[in-house]
């Protein structure tokens, strides 16, 4: 594997310790906000088992390939791939460990980045085979910790953060971001519900002495964006959603560029049976 065409960039992970939580969506708007900046930005969507990404970005139509090279996908200024591309749609994918460990390497190895500033990477909820096979298979900048301010969230994200801070593979936690912190009904814009709990991500990065990147709202635009193929970060309509947007955005180039400056550059991690 010749790696060269995308370690200059960092590579960051969007990670939750359950599902439902939104951690796609956060990946796709935060890749899409990047772009929006003038960075040159991959997605990779390494969610084996549910990959969302294409459906979430308004991709239908399979990546090329280029001497026996695969040609990410672009939407939305984003490049992309998935292993939604690979499988039909309507197909579960069914693999044991060492199946999952050659597809994210292939997802590497296999796919034509170019050059990029940022590859944002989309991982399935909790831990398991992809994670470490992700940690094993190239250097990872650092984590963002996605989850909802309720309790059932936080004691899975709280899991999900433990094992990159495990000694073996050591992975910097950027900082955490609170999906669906609170609800502002549109005709009523100085008001918040806290329909899930209050405070949970706040809790959650000061347990691991690390940012909390923002809060985002719980909004209908949100998931129509999803459905839809057009990202919610694309709609400046609500001033409200796209401020918490601004706040995560600006806070995770900044907390990246923190952790380039002050911490020393990851390597693959080996993890050994003992």
């Amino acid at each position: 594997m010749d790696p060269a065409q995308f370690l200059t960039a960092p590579r960051v992970t969007i990670v939750a310790g359950k599902g439902g939580v939104g951690k796609s969506t956060v990946s796709v708007n935060l890749a899409v906000a990047l772009a929006l900046t003038g960075a040159k930005v991959g997605l990779l969507d390494a969610d084996i088992y549910g990959p969302n990404i294409p459906m979430m970005m308004g991709v239908e139509k399979t990546p090329e390939q280029k001497d026996g090279k695969i040609a990410p996908a672009e939407s939305h200024g984003v490049k992309l791939i998935s292993m939604g591309f690979l499988v039909p749609e309507d197909t579960a994918v069914v693999w044991r460990g060492p199946m999952v460990h050659t597809a994210i390497q292939q997802l590497f190895r296999d796919v034509l980045w170019g050059e990029l500033d940022y590859l944002l990477i989309d991982l399935p909820p909790g831990t398991g085979d992809v994670h470490l096979t992700l940690v094993q298979t190239v250097p990872i900048t650092g984590a963002i910790v996605v989850t909802t301010p309720q309790e059932v969230a936080l004691a899975d994200a709280r899991k999900a953060a433990s094992m990159f801070k495990l000694p073996n593979i050591n992975v910097p936690i950027i900082g955490v971001v609170e999906n669906m912190a609170y609800f502002t009904p549109a005709e009523l814009p100085e008001n918040k519900y806290y329909i899930f709990g209050k405070g949970g991500g706040d809790l959650l990065a000061k347990e691991y002495m690390v940012p909390l990147l923002g809060q985002l709202p719980l909004v209908q635009s949100i998931r129509e964006g999803g459905d839809s193929g057009k990202p919610a970060i694309l709609d400046d309509s609500n001033p409200i959603l796209q401020a918490a947007f601004d706040e995560v955005i600006n806070n995770t180039a900044r907390f990246i560029s923190i952790r380039n400056d002050e911490k020393a550059a990851t390597k693959v991690v080996e993890i050994t049976r003992g």
